[in-house]
C-alpha cells in the first residue's frame, strides 16, 4: 500500500506551486481548481496502479491520454500548459513511490522550482508578445516595423503579418518586442525636477 508519506508530500508540492506560484502571479482561481483536481486524481490512479504492479506502462499511458482530454477541452496559453503538465507528474511522481523515496521528493522539488524560476515576473520582463491590428494597410515590411515600433515603444525584434486588407485599410500583425522606457516628457513633474537642478 502507498505510504501516506508521499500523499503529504503530494498535497504540500501542489499547495505550494498553485497557491504560493502560480495563483500569486496569475490570479485565475479556476485553473487552481483545475490543477489540484487532476494532481490528486493522478496521485490516487497512479497510487492503486503501483500497488497492482503495472505501474509505469499505464502510469505514462494515464498521463498521456490525462494530457489529451484536458488540452482539447478548453484553450490555455503556453504558462499554463507547463503548470497543468507539472500538476500532473508531481501526482504521477509522487502516486508511484510505494513509500518515502528521497529521490522523487527530489524530482518534486526540482519541477516546482523550475516553474518558479522560469516564470519569475523579474525574467525577461521587458519581452513582450502581442497581435496589433493597425488601422491602415502596410505592406512593405520595414514601414510595418517603424509603425509598429512607434506605437508600442519598444525594439520589434520579430514580426509575422497575419492578415493585409487592402479593402478595409488593416493590417493584422504578430508581434515580439522589447520594451524601451519612455524618456521623461518636458512639462512633466520629473522633467521640471531635472531642469531645476543647477549645472
Amino acid at each position: 500500500m502507498t505510504d501516506y508519506t508521499m500523499l503529504l508530500v503530494d498535497l504540500a508540492a501542489i499547495t505550494l506551486l498553485t497557491t504560493a506560484i502560480y495563483f500569486r502571479r496569475h490570479r485565475r482561481r479556476d485553473l487552481m481548481v483545475a490543477f489540484f483536481g487532476v494532481n490528486v486524481g493522478v496521485f490516487a490512479v497512479s497510487a492503486v496502479l503501483a500497488s497492482a504492479e503495472v505501474a509505469l506502462g499505464l502510469g505514462l499511458g494515464l498521463f498521456g491520454v490525462l494530457s489529451i482530454i484536458r488540452l482539447r477541452s478548453s484553450e490555455i496559453s503556453q504558462r499554463e500548459v507547463a503548470y497543468y503538465f507539472a500538476a500532473l507528474a508531481i501526482g504521477l511522481i509522487t502516486g508511484l513511490s510505494t513509500s518515502f523515496d528521497l529521490l522523487a521528493t527530489g524530482l518534486v522539488g526540482l519541477v516546482i522550482a523550475t516553474l518558479a524560476i522560469a516564470d519569475h515576473p523579474a525574467l525577461f520582463s521587458t519581452h513582450r508578445h502581442r497581435t496589433v491590428q493597425l488601422d491602415e494597410a502596410i505592406a512593405d515590411e520595414d514601414r510595418l516595423r517603424a509603425v509598429l515600433e512607434e506605437r508600442l515603444g519598444g525594439e520589434i525584434r520579430t514580426l509575422s503579418v497575419q492578415h493585409i486588407d487592402f479593402v478595409d485599410d488593416t493590417t493584422l500583425v504578430d508581434v515580439r518586442y522589447r520594451a524601451v522606457p519612455r524618456p521623461a516628457e518636458a512639462g512633466t513633474p520629473q522633467a521640471r525636477r531635472h531642469e531645476e537642478i543647477p549645472a
